[in-house]
């Protein structure tokens, strides 16, 4: 791995549904501890970074609405379970020695900060892992959209999405064997193929900003910090 970072600032996406390991539901602390660790290893770097997480793992709002709840309100409650998992994220990251705050979308500050733009952006300047939970805090926007938007507004070099595969595939590697992988990929080529790496609102938005987002393994421990420093497998969208 190149020990020579090429991003200041970097947003590292995080599905809930990353946080399980192997379990199937819930979050798994031996993997939230390895990605704390990977995490760390970018901030000693000298990198800049902040993240954004989802609540697949404890609840998913488009399923439940689904089932009969009103689509707005399933949405609310897994915005809250972003929190849980922010909150979780900055216990073990400050377990690894890290300063970190978490801001919500949804105020609530018993818990944690409300998310102030200027207040996350000088966090990060002096060394503070930032943790943006709730979404939007919109209903019907996915925090692949929450992700776009404050890459945006903290003015990152770069989004990382950490998936379950080492990049983006034409298909689910998983189930179609001969899935063809790509190195590069243009966001024109992401929309018009529709290969789902994130949905369509969020590429649209660091598309028109002219961030850059690369999809790495979350799962490969260092991948993180290798595609940081431009090494390692990934796929760079741009």
């Amino acid at each position: 791995m190149a020990a020579t970072p090429m991003f200041r600032r970097v947003l590292l996406k995080l599905s809930g549904e990353s946080l399980m390991g192997e379990q199937p539901y819930g979050i798994d602390l031996a993997t939230v501890e390895r990605m704390c660790e990977d995490i760390k290893a970018v901030h000693d770097l000298g990198v800049q970074v902040c993240l954004v997480v989802g609540g697949g793992n404890i609840f998913r709002g488009v399923s439940v609405a689904a089932a009969g709840i009103e689509r707005a309100s399933a949405d609310y409650m897994g915005m809250l379970a972003t929190v849980m998992n922010a909150l979780a994220l900055q216990s073990v990251l400050e377990r690894c020695g890290l300063h970190t705050r978490v801001q919500s979308a949804i105020p609530m500050t018993s818990v944690c900060e409300p998310y102030i733009r200027r207040r996350a952006a000088r966090h990060m300047e002096k060394g503070r892992i930032v943790v943006f939970a709730a979404g939007t805090g919109n209903p019907f926007f996915t925090t692949d959209t929450a992700a776009a938007l404050r890459a945006v507004e903290m003015g990152c070099d770069v989004l990382l999405k950490g998936t379950q595969v080492d990049g983006v595939y034409s298909a689910d590697p998983k189930k179609v064997a001969d899935a063809e992988r790509y190195e590069e990929l243009s966001f024109q080529d992401v929309l018009v193929r529709d290969l789902r790496v994130m949905d369509t609102s969020a590429v649209a938005l660091a598309r028109d900003n002219g961030i850059p987002i690369a999809v790495f393994s979350i799962h490969s421990p260092g991948a993180f910090a290798s595609a940081v420093c431009g090494t390692g497998r990934f796929t760079i969208i741009r």
